[in-house]
């Protein structure tokens, strides 16, 4: 055998009672769990690990890490918090499906994400090609959704239209293909440009493909704000209507609005389940969010692309209209809640000149404007409007799954990028009891395994794979914080993917283990193929 991992206490992801074991590891897979009393494992190599946890590696269900994985080998923001499997392709907007327009656009629309993609060889134009690419070797696993507002970009282009019959059929194909392909489902950013152009009839008909092909919806939906409780319905309307399979995106409740508010979304969530809706959701353990400037701004200062908004905000007039609608309305792009501009923090840049503004708050309207020019829509932010109660109630709920929405991209990021699962086990669990830590793992091992359809994957059990972190329950804590958002976690000192380490002894090795995680095939009884590319 290879490996043998001595002493540990096994959180298994499952939920029940820690117990303490060796686990053996072969060939990339679990091969023997042995309780203590029996003859001792022997392996080539042996880890002693008394007084650490060991538990399934952690799936972060939310990540923007599409082209990090390509340009970071090392990816220590999440190799060193246990992750083991990122989903990609969030919020509708991601570089697969392409062609060569529509690529330029979504590399300036991006740019604030994931910057603008120099050093990055764009040599695909598929899903399929993508995840030939990630094949390569990577940091940590990864896993693909089908972008629909890339797609739509694709049949309709930017434009604030209904799609025609040929160009739904188009998106449709668009979908299906990427499916087959091996993406797990559809995205959407209902709040960006331009999937939040789609009807709720054009996104029933793509998620009636996504539900023949056995995958899962992750929509950011059409409101986190004044309209918070009517986007989460409607989306779980669309679920049941299509059979769709639901797992909701970042589910929060922010802005001043909905403090307190959560008990009324988990009770929509409840009801939903109980109606039969196959639904999941995932958070992050903090309350600011994270986004673009230039998301804020109302969808028809966006219509026609990156050089449309532009324009726009060049002309004096129609910045006049942004600014009415942004101060006074309370624009979609922010939620129909009027701005706060107090609540808007800078956190990256694009334009090296621009630097010194990282850091600060935006005081007005002016300012917010000579940033998007400067910058070219690249600037990322931190947007103070969460509510801690409604964060605690909604990591309880028994549809939570652990995702960082990490935008890795920036001077100063949001330190969930780097913090979001230690954050969980150190603070959480340990220091609030929020939630105990079998509980805990499991959210952040098993249940993402499940709504992934990954059947070897997410509990420590003899024949799955050896995707496994080991932590000490004492000590683990996000090492990230708003200061210093880069800081790497404390109390994780070994993580294997595939059997192999790419954390030892708190340090990021040189092993590439992570490959892209495929869906393939349609639901038959319940029941879906998964197939992964292996070294």
């Amino acid at each position: 055998m290879d490996l043998v991992v001595r002493g540990a206490t096994i959180v298994d992801g499952a939920g029940g009672a820690r117990y303490r074991a060796d686990v053996a590891i072969d060939a990339g897979r679990i091969v023997e769990i042995r309780r203590p009393g029996g003859p001792r494992l022997s392996a080539r190599a042996t880890v002693h690990a008394e007084g650490l946890v060991l538990s399934p590696g952690f799936v972060d269900m939310h990540a923007h890490s599409d082209l990090a994985l390509l340009t970071d080998p090392a990816h220590e923001a999440k190799a060193a918090q246990g992750v083991t499997l990122e989903v990609l392709g969030q919020d509708g907007l991601s570089y697969a499906p392409v062609d060569e327009p529509v690529l330029a656009a979504l590399r300036t629309q991006l740019a604030g994400w994931n910057g603008d993609g120099s050093g990055v060889d764009f040599d695909w134009r598929s899903v399929g090609g993508y995840l030939d690419r990630l094949d390569a070797g990577i940091a940590v696993n990864a896993a693909y959704l089908v972008p629909q507002g890339t797609v739509r970009a694709m049949a309709v282009g930017w434009e604030d239209r209904p799609a025609t019959g040929g160009e739904l059929d188009r998106m449709r194909r668009l979908v299906a293909e990427g499916l087959e392909q091996g993406a797990v489902g559809l995205s959407s950013g209902l709040t960006y440009t331009p999937g939040m152009y789609a009807s709720d009839a054009e996104l029933s008909e793509l998620c009636r493909v996504v539900a023949a092909h056995g995958g899962y919806y992750c929509p950011h939906h059409r409101s986190y704000g004044a309209g918070a409780l009517e986007a989460y319905a409607e989306m779980l309307a669309l679920a049941a209507r299509t059979g769709c399979a639901l797992h909701l995106a970042h589910a929060t409740m922010n802005f001043g609005v909905n403090r307190g508010r959560a008990p009324e979304l988990l009770a929509l969530l409840d009801a939903a389940v109980a109606a039969g809706t196959d639904v999941t959701l995932d958070s992050y353990p903090y309350t600011p969010g994270c986004t673009t400037l230039a998301a804020l701004l109302p969808s028809w200062a966006a219509a026609g692309g990156p050089e449309a908004t532009l324009a726009r905000l060049r002309d004096d007039a129609t910045a006049e209209r942004i600014r009415h609608a942004l101060e006074a309305e309370g624009s979609d792009g922010n939620h129909g809640v009027p701005m706060d501009w107090a609540t808007i923090e800078v956190s990256g840049v694009t334009e090296p000149a621009l630097a010194g503004r990282v850091g600060t708050r935006l005081d007005g309207w002016p300012a917010a404007r000579a940033l998007l020019l400067g910058d070219r829509l690249g600037t990322t932010i931190l947007h103070h409007v969460g509510d801690e109660r409604n964060v605690r109630a909604i990591m309880r709920h028994a549809t939570h799954t652990g995702g960082s929405d990490g935008i890795l991209h920036g001077a100063k990021p949001h330190p969930r990028a780097y913090g979001t699962f230690p954050h969980y086990l150190g603070h959480y669990v340990r220091e609030l009891g929020v939630l105990t830590l079998e509980e805990c793992v499991a959210h952040l091992t098993a249940r993402p395994a499940a709504r992934l359809g990954l059947p070897d994957r997410g509990l420590v059990r003899e024949g799955h794979r050896a995707d496994l972190v080991l932590f000490d329950p004492e000590t683990v804590a996000a090492g990230a914080s708003y200061d210093r958002p880069r800081e790497l976690p404390v109390g994780i000192p070994h993580v294997l993917i595939d059997g192999r380490f790419v954390m030892r002894d708190g340090r990021r090795t040189d092993v590439l283990a992570g490959r892209s995680v495929r869906r393939t095939g349609t639901r038959t009884g319940g029941v879906v193929k998964n197939t992964e590319r292996v070294p």
